[in-house]
C-alpha cells in the first residue's frame, strides 16, 4: 500500500533558512511560486526575459536570470517542460548545484531517464500535483485541499523527505494528502496513461465521428452529444467520486447493457499486448531515445502530426456548434 503524507506530518520550519528559486514562471511554476510565499517560504524567481519574467516582477518577487536564481538558491525548483530540462540544467544550473542543496522537479522525467545527472552530494525530489497549475493556486486561496505525488531520488542530506514535504505543504498539497512513490511510478505510470488510454480515446472519438458522418447523421450533433455538451467529463468527475463502475447506476439500464456487451467487441482483448509493447518502450528507455531524436529533428513528425489533426472536419464543426449554441 502506498503511504500518504497530511499536513500534520509535514514542518514548514524546516524550510526557514531556505531560499528556494523557481525556474520557470509558468503554469505550474506562478502558482507554486505564490503558494509558498503566501506560506511564510523565502522565494525568488529565475526566467529568461520574457513575459513571464515580467509577470513575476509584477507579482511582486524578485526574479533573476535562470543562473543567478541558481546560485542564489538553496532549493532550486525546475518547473518547465521535459524538453527543455536538459538544455537548461546544462546551461543554466549545473555549475550552481553544490553540496547540500536541492534539486526539485516537478516532473521526474529528465532524472529519470538520464538527462539530467545531479551530482550525488544533493538532494533530488520529485514534488507533482495531481492538477492544472490554475487550480493548485485557486484551491490554496480558498482553503480547499490539493494533492501530490511526492519521490525522493537522492538523500544526500537525510533531510530530502523532511523538505520535500515541507514543500509540499507551503503549495498546499499536503492538505488533501501526498502519496509518497518513485521516480519512475510517477513518470512511467504518467507516460503510460498518455500513451495507451489517451490515444485510444482520442482514435475511438475521431473514428466514430466519420463513421457517423459517413453514414449521414449531422456531425454538429454528433460532437455535442459526443463531448461538446461535457458529457463525458461529468462521467468522469462521477467515476472519482463514485467509482468508475459504481457511477454506472447512474445511467440507463440500456445505456449500461449497450456498454457492457460492447465493450470487449470494440476493444478486443488483445490490445493488451499493445499496451505491454508500449510499456516496454516507455520502461527501456526507448520512447524517451524517440523523443529525443524528435526534437532533435526539429520535431518533424510531430509538427505534421499536430498539422494533420487541425485540419480534421471535427474542427470547423465545433467552431459552428459553439456560435450556434449559448454556452
Amino acid at each position: 500500500m502506498v503511504k500518504v503524507y497530511y499536513d500534520e506530518d509535514a514542518d514548514l520550519s524546516v524550510l526557514k533558512n531556505e531560499t528556494v528559486a523557481i525556474i520557470g514562471y509558468g503554469n505550474q511554476g506562478r502558482p507554486h511560486a505564490l503558494n509558498m510565499r503566501d506560506s511564510g517560504v523565502n522565494v525568488i524567481v529565475g526566467n529568461a526575459q520574457d513575459s513571464y519574467f515580467d509577470q513575476a516582477v509584477k507579482d511582486g518577487f524578485k526574479v533573476y536570470s535562470i543562473s543567478e536564481a541558481a546560485k542564489l538558491a538553496t532549493i532550486i525548483d525546475i518547473i518547465v517542460p521535459d524538453e527543455l530540462q536538459k538544455e537548461i540544467y546544462e546551461t543554466h544550473v549545473k555549475q550552481y548545484v553544490t553540496k547540500g542543496k536541492m534539486l526539485v522537479f516537478a516532473s521526474g522525467y529528465s532524472f529519470h531517464f538520464g538527462l539530467v545527472v545531479p551530482p550525488k552530494d544533493v538532494d533530488v525530489v520529485d514534488m507533482f500535483p495531481f492538477t492544472i497549475g490554475a487550480y493548485v493556486r485557486e484551491r490554496f486561496v480558498k482553503g480547499q485541499p490539493n494533492n501530490a505525488y511526492m519521490a525522493i531520488g537522492q538523500d544526500a542530506t537525510g533531510k530530502a523527505k523532511q523538505k520535500a514535504l515541507a514543500l509540499c505543504k507551503a503549495i498546499g498539497a499536503a492538505k488533501g494528502g501526498v502519496i509518497e512513490t518513485t521516480f519512475a511510478n510517477e513518470i512511467e505510470i504518467n507516460l503510460f496513461l498518455e500513451q495507451t488510454i489517451w490515444p485510444a480515446i482520442h482514435r475511438l472519438f475521431t473514428l466514430g465521428f466519420e463513421v457517423m458522418v459517413e453514414a449521414g447523421y449531422p456531425p454538429e450533433l454528433l460532437l455535442t452529444e459526443f463531448y461538446l455538451a461535457k458529457e463525458p467529463s461529468e462521467i468522469f468527475a462521477l467515476a472519482a467520486d463514485l467509482g468508475f463502475f459504481e457511477q454506472a447506476k447512474l445511467h440507463s439500464r440500456t445505456s449500461q447493457y449497450g456498454t457492457l456487451t460492447r465493450a470487449r467487441r470494440i476493444i478486443k482483448d488483445d490490445m493488451k499486448d499493445t499496451m505491454r509493447e508500449h510499456l516496454r518502450e516507455i520502461q527501456t528507455g526507448l520512447f524517451a531515445r524517440e523523443w529525443a531524436l524528435e526534437q532533435a529533428s526539429g520535431y518533424l513528425v510531430f509538427n505534421k502530426l499536430r498539422e494533420e489533426s487541425l485540419k480534421h472536419p471535427m474542427n470547423d464543426v465545433e467552431k459552428e456548434v459553439k456560435k450556434k449554441l449559448r454556452w
